[in-house]
């Protein structure tokens, strides 16, 4: 359910509601009872959780280069941007 925001037009108090998008906006100021407007609100950030949110939560496979016991860097000595194209790091 969303929260409201409204704002009294002869006290100007400013007042949140949470309330079902089907209820009927608040008509009276929870302060002075005179006519209250219902505010636009910029609405609520977007918060991700669990996994699926990063490219390398998608890859299939084994452990990417960075988790090897060498540090990151194959036989031949390369860095894991180097190897990226090989099968090795897949």
């Amino acid at each position: 359910m969303p929260t409201y925001e409204y704002e009294c037009m002869e006290c100007a108090h400013r007042f949140e509601l949470f309330q079902s998008i089907k209820d009927e906006p608040v008509k009276k100021c929870v302060k002075c009872g005179s006519e209250v407007k219902r505010l636009i609100g910029s609405g609520a950030g977007i918060i991700f959780k669990g996994s699926g949110f990063y490219v390398n939560d998608y890859k299939k496979g084994g452990a990417p280069c960075a988790s090897s016991s060498d540090g990151g860097a194959s036989a031949s000595g390369s860095s894991c941007d180097s190897c990226a194209k090989s099968d090795a790091c897949s």
